[in-house]
């Protein structure tokens, strides 16, 4: 064989050599785009699905805190209008009439009293719980009870109703205690709505 034989040949099994290693690099390249791609395509719904839950849950959050801020307007609302009306019923017991006031706060008594010879102590501006309705309560109070009530001489800052006093005890039946306790029980009850899901 001569040397030009011999080129040839070196260059053709150089060539050969060098298709393989093209079609081997080839091969890979396209192996290694086709998991680029798969890789690819699996991140963008891996992105679209923590988008959608990002969404998802920033949706919920608005929702949550819309609802909540709902509850808040209605629970104003609400706080409002027991205002209102505690305001009415304030008024309204003022205005009872003489029997009506007398009626009322026999009934508070009879209720509010324990031994019966208690000192009722009545604001400094009260003109219609006197000596007189005082004993019509005594004469109410029924078996168990000493009715031996007293109106006490000294004068206390409340806008109607009255305290009982036995020694150190008091009860507190002011109107505005009365109501404070009317209106705590509304406002536990409210809040409770606010907060209930």
């Amino acid at each position: 064989m001569d040397a030009e034989q011999v080129v040839e040949r070196i260059l053709s099994e150089a060539r050969t050599q060098a298709d393989k290693v093209k079609a081997e690099a080839q091969e890979k390249a396209t192996a290694a785009e086709a998991q680029l791609e798969t890789e690819l395509a699996e991140y963008g719904k891996q992105t679209e699905k923590l988008a959608a839950q990002e969404f998802e849950e920033k949706k919920a959050r608005m929702l949550a805190a819309a609802n909540m801020e709902i509850k808040k307007e209605y629970l104003a609302a609400k706080v409002a209008l027991l205002d209102e009306v505690f305001e009415k019923v304030r008024h309204r017991i003022k205005e009872l009439s003489d029997k009506e006031y007398e009626t009322f706060i026999t009934s508070l008594v009879t209720k509010a009293v324990e031994s019966g010879d208690e000192e009722v102590l009545i604001g400094s501006d009260e003109k219609r719980i006197d000596h007189s309705l005082i004993k019509q309560i005594n004469r109410k109070l029924g078996p168990g009870y000493k009715g031996n009530l007293q109106l006490a001489e000294d004068r206390i800052d409340i806008d109607g109703g009255f305290i009982l006093r036995r020694g150190k005890i008091c009860v507190n039946a002011s109107i505005e205690v009365l109501l404070a306790a009317a209106r705590d029980k509304f406002e536990i009850e409210l809040a409770e709505e606010l907060f209930a899901e």
